[in-house]
C-alpha cells in the first residue's frame, strides 16, 4: 500500500475527548488534515465550539459533541448521534482529564474521589462503549493519553521555588491508563480493534520560572513539548500506518524518561 494511503483517514470518523485542550487540539488538527470527520467532545459547547470553528475555518470537517465521559448514558447518547450522523466511529482518542486536586498531596479525599470518578470511570466507560462499536466492524483504533508520570515518578526538585507540583491522583490515573490500555489491547486484538497509549512530557504553556528552566535542564532535547509534537504520533497510531501495533506506549517527551 502506498505510504499516503497508509496515513490517509479519508472516509473515517474520529472522536477526540478533550480535543479542545493543549494536547488534544493538535491531534484534532492532525486527524482532520488527514481527511477524517472529527468530533470534538466535551461536556458543553463552550469548551468545544472555538476548536470546532478553528478547524472548520481551515476547510476541514469537524463537529462538536456534548459528552460527559464519566456518565454512561451521555456516552451512549453521543455514539448514537455519531452513528446516525456519519456511521460507526473508527478512532477514539481519550485526551480528557479532570485535575481537581489543586492542593496536591494535601488535598481532600473528596477531590481524590472526584478524580477517580471522572477520570478512571470515564476512560473505562468510553473505551468499552466505543470499543464494542468498533469491534462490530472488526476495525478501529483507540488512543489513550497517559503521561510521563504514568511511566516514571515526578522529580519533586523541579518544583522547588514554585507554587505547584504534580498531584498524586494524576500519577495514579496516568499509570493506570497504561495498564488498562494493555488490557484492552489484549481483549480486543482478535476483534480488530487496536489500543495504544501516548505519554506526553510537559507541554509548554508559559510556565513560570524557576520551574521552566529546571524542567528543560532535565530534558535531553532541551525543551518542552509543543503543538506539532502531538500531531504526527496521533496520526500514526490512528491510521493504518500502525495497523500491526497494539498495546504500545509511545513517550513523546524529548527523552525525559530516558534518564
Amino acid at each position: 500500500m502506498h505510504i499516503e494511503k497508509l496515513f490517509s483517514l479519508k472516509g473515517r470518523c474520529a472522536v477526540i475527548i478533550g480535543g479542545s485542550g493543549k494536547i488534544g487540539f493538535p491531534m484534532v488538527e492532525a486527524l482532520a488534515e488527514a481527511g477524517a470527520r472529527v468530533y470534538i467532545a466535551s461536556r458543553n459547547s463552550k469548551n468545544f465550539q472555538p476548536a470546532v470553528d478553528k478547524i472548520c475555518s481551515q476547510g476541514l470537517d469537524a463537529k462538536g459533541l456534548e459528552l460527559d465521559q464519566s456518565n454512561e448514558e451521555s456516552v451512549v447518547k453521543a455514539i448514537n448521534i455519531i452513528e446516525k450522523d456519519f456511521g460507526s466511529p473508527d478512532i477514539l482518542i481519550n485526551a480528557g482529564c479532570t485535575r481537581p486536586m489543586q492542593k496536591f498531596f494535601h488535598d481532600s479525599v473528596k477531590n481524590w474521589d472526584r478524580s477517580m470518578k471522572e477520570n478512571a470511570r470515564g476512560i473505562f466507560i468510553t473505551s468499552r462503549i466505543f470499543g464494542e462499536s468498533m469491534a462490530k466492524n472488526k476495525r478501529g483504533s483507540i488512543v489513550n493519553i497517559s503521561s510521563i508520570y504514568g511511566l516514571v515518578a515526578p522529580d519533586m526538585r523541579i518544583y522547588d521555588g514554585s507554587d505547584f507540583e504534580t498531584e498524586p491522583d494524576y500519577a495514579f490515573i496516568k499509570g493506570g491508563i497504561i495498564s488498562f490500555s494493555k488490557y484492552l489491547a489484549s481483549y480486543y486484538a482478535e476483534k480488530g480493534v487496536r489500543v495504544n497509549c501516548i505519554s506526553p512530557g510537559g507541554f509548554y504553556n508559559n510556565q513560570p520560572e524557576p520551574f521552566l528552566s529546571k524542567y528543560i535542564a532535565k530534558t535531553p532535547m532541551g525543551r518542552m513539548a509543543k503543538h506539532d509534537d502531538m500531531k504526527g504520533v496521533a496520526l500514526f497510531l490512528a491510521s493504518d500506518a500502525s495497523q500491526y501495533i497494539t498495546g504500545s506506549v509511545v513517550a513523546v517527551d524529548g527523552g525525559w524518561t530516558l534518564i
